[in-house]
C-alpha cells in the first residue's frame, strides 16, 4: 500500500479506482461509489485485492501526470533498460464499466510484469476463474463479474493472475478489465485506442464549459475534474469521497465511510459548480437534493446514499486490518440518524442559491421549503451532534444554531424577491430569536469569540463561517475577535484545525491533522474581513501541500507531512474553488465574494 497522497484517482462518473504511483490500483468498489470493492489493498494488503502493472525491475526514477484538463493518468518509469508508460483510465461508462490500462514503450526494451488479484466483497471473496471461448479470464463470485481481456499471455499462481512481458519503443500493449452482473452475458469488447480517444474528448468537452480565467486556473480547473469524477451521473448525487475509513489521525479508530452524499455541502456545491459555469451539473445535483430530502422533515437525513437510499446500516469489516492499522474498516455510516440541524438551513440556503442564478426548479420546491421551515420552528431550539457529527450527547452547537437562522433567512428572502406566499411575520420573528440566542449564548465575552456550542469555553471551525453565510459581516467586532482567537488558539503549523486542541485533555496533540476545508473556510473569513494578503497565504498553503496531481485529502499532518482521511475530498476541493473565487472577485472587483452566501 502506499501513502495517500501517492495515489491518483480514474473514474467514470459512476465509481473510481486509486491507482498508485508503484502502478498498483489498490482501490475499486464495482459497479458503483458504494458498491463492495474488488480491489481493497488500500484498507489491507495485496491479498485483499489489487491490479499491479509495472517494471520487473527497479525503476531508477517514476513520474506521472494528467494529460491535460482530463482524468487519464499517465505514470511513466524509467529503468536502466528504457522507459515505459502506463496509461490508465476508465471510458464515460456505456452498457459496462471498464478499466483500461495501456502500456507503452518510450525507449529501449523493458520487461514488465502483471499482477492481478481480484477479491470481490471488500477483499474477502476469492473468485472462480475460467477462460472463455475467445481467451478472455473470467472471474466470478456471487452476483459479481470482471473479464479481462489482453494479448499478454497470462496464468495463475496462487490465486493470483500472473503475467510477464516485455515492451519495446513505440509499442503498446492494452489491457481491459470490464464489470458485469454475472447472471448477464458477457461484455461485449471495446477498443482501447477509440476508448482512450472517446475518453479524451468527453473531458476536454466538459473541461470547455469553465468560465473560471482567474488565478490558480490548474488548480481550480483539476478541483472541478475531480468534483465531476465524484459525480454519480445517473442521479447527479455528488460522494464526499470514493473512499472508506482511510483514517483522520494515521493509527486511529476516526475512520469513515464517506462513499454517500452529504446534505451540508449542498451549498457550497452549488457555489461551486455554477460559479464556474457547470449549472447542468448544479441543476442535477438540486434535482438529487430535492429527491432525497422529500417526505416528512422530521425524516431528513444529514446525509444519503448516491440514489438516494436512507439505510446506511454501519459494520465493520474485521478482516482488513485498515490503512496503515488504522481499524476498524467502516462499511456504512451510522451518523445518517444524527440529529443536525445545521442541514435545514443548508437546504434552503441551496434553494435560494439556485433561484437567485436562476437555475430551473421543480415546481414542488417552494412547497418543501415552507413545510420544512414548518418543523423547524419547533425543535431548532433542541441539542444536537453538530457539524462534526460527534457521536456522544448533543450540544446546543453555535453552528447549527446559525444555520437554523439562515433556513428562516433565506426564506423570507426568497418569498420576498420571488413572490412567494409564505408567513413572513413569523419567520422574521423567528430569526431575530434565533440570532438574539446565538450571540447571547454562543459568544464569550471573555473570549472575545463565538464559541464551539453554549457554555463552552474553546471554539470551533464551524464558526469561521459565520460571516460567508451572512450571519455577521467581516468588519463586526465580533467576527474580528473570532478570527484573532482562531489564530491563537485553532492554528498548528500554519493550518487550522477543525477542533479546540484546549478540549482534547489526554493528548499533548490533537487526535488529528489539519482540517483542509477549514483552513480555506479562515481564507474566505479574511476575504470577508479585508485581509486579501492574509487570504492569499493561507490559500497558497493549503495548496501548497498537493500531492504532484493537484489532489488533496480531507486533512493533514503537518508533523509526518502526511495526507490524511478519505482522499480525494469532494469537500476540500469545493472549498478550493470557492476560496479561488473569492480571491479572483477580491483583489479584481468590488463586488460580494462568490462565497458572500446571504444574496
Amino acid at each position: 500500500m502506499s501513502r495517500i497522497e501517492d495515489y491518483g484517482l480514474i473514474g467514470d462518473c459512476e465509481t473510481a479506482a486509486l491507482v498508485g504511483r508503484d502502478g498498483s490500483i489498490d482501490w475499486l468498489c464495482w459497479p458503483d461509489f458504494d458498491s463492495d470493492a474488488c480491489f481493497s489493498a488500500l484498507l489491507g494488503t495485496r491479498k485483499n485485492g489489487r491490479w499491479l502493472i509495472a517494471p520487473s525491475d527497479e525503476a531508477t526514477q517514476i513520474s506521472r501526470r494528467y494529460w491535460d484538463n482530463t482524468l487519464i493518468l499517465e505514470t511513466q518509469f524509467e529503468t536502466a533498460d528504457g522507459a515505459v508508460a502506463i496509461v490508465d483510465f476508465m471510458p464515460p461508462r456505456g452498457h459496462a464499466s471498464d478499466v483500461v490500462r495501456l502500456v507503452r514503450g518510450i525507449k529501449g526494451s523493458v520487461k514488465m510484469r502483471m499482477e492481478l488479484v481480484i477479491r470481490f466483497g471488500m477483499g474477502a471473496d476469492i473468485p472462480w476463474v475460467k477462460r472463455t471461448e475467445d481467451g478472455a479470464l473470467l472471474a466470478i463470485c456471487g452476483q459479481d463479474m470482471t473479464v479481462l481481456r489482453t494479448p499478454v499471455e497470462t496464468r495463475g499462481k496462487d490465486l493470483t493472475t500472473v503475467a510477464e512481458f516485455e515492451v519495446t519503443e513505440g509499442k503498446t500493449i492494452p489491457f481491459v478489465l470490464t464489470y458485469g452482473a454475472s447472471h448477464l452475458e458477457l461484455p461485449d469488447p471495446i477498443d482501447p485506442a477509440k476508448a482512450l480517444q472517446e475518453t479524451e474528448d468527453f473531458w476536454l468537452d466538459w473541461c470547455s464549459r469553465c468560465n473560471y480565467e482567474g488565478d490558480s486556473r490548474d488548480l481550480v480547473m483539476r478541483s472541478l475534474i475531480t468534483l465531476k469524477a465524484l459525480t454519480y451521473l445517473p442521479t447527479g448525487g455528488i460522494v464526499a469521497a470514493p473512499t472508506t475509513s482511510l483514517p483522520e489521525k494515521l493509527g486511529g479508530a476516526r475512520n469513515w465511510d464517506y462513499r454517500y452524499c452529504w446534505l451540508r455541502d449542498a451549498t457550497f456545491t452549488l457555489l461551486a459548480l455554477m460559479n464556474s459555469g457547470y449549472t447542468e451539473e448544479a441543476s442535477a445535483w438540486h434535482s438529487w437534493l430535492l429527491r432525497a430530502a422529500a417526505g416528512a422533515p422530521g425524516n431528513m437525513q444529514i446525509m444519503y446514499g448516491i440514489k438516494g437510499q436512507r439505510r446506511l446500516l454501519e459494520w465493520e469489516a474485521g478482516w482488513l486490518p485498515g490503512y496503515e492499522g488504522a481499524r476498524p474498516v467502516r462499511i456504512g455510516n451510522a451518523a445518517h440518524a444524527q440529529l443536525q440541524l445545521d442541514v435545514y438551513g443548508e437546504l434552503m440556503d441551496a434553494f435560494h442559491q439556485s433561484r437567485v442564478t436562476k437555475l430551473k426548479l421543480d415546481e414542488g420546491t417552494w412547497d418543501l421549503e415552507c413545510t420544512v421551515l414548518d418543523h423547524l420552528a419547533e425543535v431548532w431550539d433542541q441539542p444536537d451532534q453538530g457539524i462534526w457529527e460527534r457521536r456522544d450527547n448533543g450540544r446546543h452547537y453555535v453552528f447549527s444554531k446559525v444555520m437554523t437562522w439562515v433556513a428562516f433567512d433565506r426564506g423570507i428572502k426568497s418569498a420576498e424577491m420571488f413572490g412567494f406566499k409564505a408567513p413572513l411575520d413569523r419567520w422574521k420573528a423567528l430569526r431575530d430569536t434565533i440570532h438574539r440566542d446565538v450571540c447571547e449564548k454562543g459568544f464569550d465575552p471573555e473570549l472575545n469569540s463565538f464559541v464551539e456550542s453554549y457554555g463552552a469555553k474553546w471554539l470551533d471551525a464551524s464558526i469561521l463561517l459565520l460571516p460567508a453565510v451572512g450571519f455577521l459581516p467581516g468588519s463586526d467586532a465580533r467576527i474580528r475577535g473570532t478570527i484573532a482567537a482562531i489564530e491563537h488558539h485553532m492554528m498548528r503549523d500554519g493550518f487550522v484545525l477543525r477542533h479546540d486542541p484546549r478540549e482534547i485533555t489526554s493528548e499533548v496533540q490533537p487526535i488529528e491533522g489539519a482540517f483542509l476545508a477549514c483552513s480555506l473556510w479562515f481564507a474566505d473569513a479574511y476575504v470577508l474581513a479585508g485581509e486579501i494578503d492574509k487570504a492569499q497565504v493561507l490559500f497558497d498553503r493549503v495548496v501548497g501541500v498537493a500531492n504532484d496531481l493537484g489532489l488533496l485529502a480531507e486533512e493533514f499532518d503537518p508533523g509526518p507531512g502526511r495526507q490524511t482521511g478519505n482522499f480525494p475530498q469532494a469537500l476540500t476541493h469545493i472549498a478550493l474553488i470557492n476560496t479561488a473565487h473569492n480571491l479572483t472577485e477580491a483583489r479584481h472587483a468590488n463586488d460580494k465574494p462568490a462565497m458572500q452566501r446571504s444574496k
